[in-house]
């Protein structure tokens, strides 16, 4: 037994002992921790210069619109160029956007639309991060390594998720909010710092020879380019779809129905919703690491099948819960199958599309995800107003629905 736990926690520590490995974790993790920076003090400083949510409305809705817009460029951009000088480039942009906004608001002469201005910069330039952020990996390190790797990056990710709205908000309870873009800039600064000592390994010779082709293919060409690729691949589809499935799942009953089942089925209030997320976010740490430790290359389709059908299960167990205990413990079981299944799926992603175009078809991902996202939150907060259990019980019908599509799929089965 001892034996087995010292190999699952090598083989979890593999890529930690890369340099480049290490840098790459670290710029991830300050700028995920920028992110929940940004967060809080765009949206304090909005509430204390206009005292309206709607206007903070209009604030977070400029932020995303120009981020869901541009990240298929920003996902073009990165199999065109380097992913790695792409992802300093749009940190240093980050780092001078809040930089800006800070040293304007301690001057006294930050408004609504200088605001308003920030918050769509900085949605701009996010956009050309997050494509290479998620694509840059098998360029640091060995495909057998995509499992571990990915298992450290999103345990990284969930606690630099959770500490930076919650440091954000201790800086701007103890300081004025205008420092915390300040402290913002300096997380987005320092990861641009990390990212440019990593060291990618030699390109593979097809993606070398696509950049340096001849030929220029125009910005537009290259993003078509890339939905037809994964477009043609049925298991690249099934990713697809599913991942959209999942993420209209997830977005509105794990927002709007943890909210509505705190307050009115299990009635813990506030304190029963933070803890809420704080299981769910724990359970897939859990899963993300334990998913990194066992190595191997499961069939990664029947996993995909598994956690949507074992997500189905645990939404059908919330519309009945009756106490916060009963709900606690379901949540944190859901998020360890996400985040047991998400390190394969990824690794699988990043194994098998081609670097060439690697970015751009996780760039559609990204923008599908976007797109549901806010349906989602609508249709669940009109289903939760009529019925908490019709709302978790339509979304466990969605999920159990994609399971037996993904089991229906030969192609998809296999995909290991």
């Amino acid at each position: 037994m001892t034996t087995t736990f010292t190999g699952a926690g090598a083989r979890l520590l593999a890529p930690a002992r890369l340099p480049s490995f290490r840098l790459l974790w670290a710029g991830q993790a300050l700028s995920l921790l920028g992110d929940g920076f940004s967060y809080i003090a765009f949206a304090w400083i909005t509430l204390e210069l206009t005292g309206s949510t709607l206007q903070l409305g209009y604030v977070l809705a400029l932020q995303a619109i120009p981020r869901a817009l541009l990240t298929l460029v920003g996902g073009s951009l990165s199999d065109r160029w380097s992913t790695r000088r792409l992802m300093v480039l749009s940190s240093w942009a980050r780092a001078a956007v809040m930089a800006s906004v800070g040293l304007a608001g301690l001057s006294g002469s930050l408004g609504f639309w200088g605001l308003c201005a920030a918050a769509a910069a900085f949605g701009a330039v996010d956009a050309f991060f997050q494509p290479a952020r998620m694509s840059i990996l098998p360029s640091v390190v060995a495909k057998d390594l995509l499992p571990a790797s990915n298992a450290l990056l999103g345990a990284g990710a969930k606690v630099s998720s959770v500490l930076g709205p919650a440091v954000g908000g201790v800086v701007v309870a103890a300081t004025d909010a205008n420092y915390a873009f300040l402290v913002d800039a300096l997380c987005f600064a320092l990861c641009a710092l990390c990212v440019t000592g990593v060291r990618t390994l030699p390109r593979d010779p097809e993606q070398v020879a696509e950049t340096a082709a001849p030929e220029q293919v125009s910005l537009l060409g290259r993003i078509k380019e890339g939905l037809r690729y994964a477009l043609s691949d049925p298991r690249i589809r099934t990713v697809l779809v599913v991942d959209m499935a999942v993420t209209f799942c997830y977005a509105g009953p794990f927002t709007v129905g943890f909210a509505n089942l705190a307050r009115t089925e299990v009635q813990g209030g506030s304190t029963t919703l933070g803890v809420l997320n704080g299981a769910l976010a724990a359970g897939a740490m859990l899963g993300t690491l334990v998913g990194g430790a066992g190595g191997g290359k499961p069939r990664v389709g029947l996993l995909v099948a598994a956690l949507a059908g074992w997500l189905a299960v645990g939404m059908a167990a919330l519309g009945f819960v009756e106490g916060a205990a009963e709900a606690v413990a379901t949540v944190f079981l859901m998020g360890f199958g996400i985040g047991y299944q998400g390190v394969f799926g990824l690794s699988w992603i990043q194994r098998n599309i081609k670097g060439s175009v690697l970015s751009r078809v996780i760039s559609v991902d990204m923008v599908l995800g976007y797109a549901v996202a806010p349906l989602s939150l609508v249709l669940c907060g009109a289903l939760a107003e009529r019925n908490t259990t019709l709302m978790f019980g339509g979304t466990a019908v969605i999920l159990a629905v994609t399971a037996l599509g993904v089991l229906a799929s030969k192609p998809v089965r296999e995909m290991r």
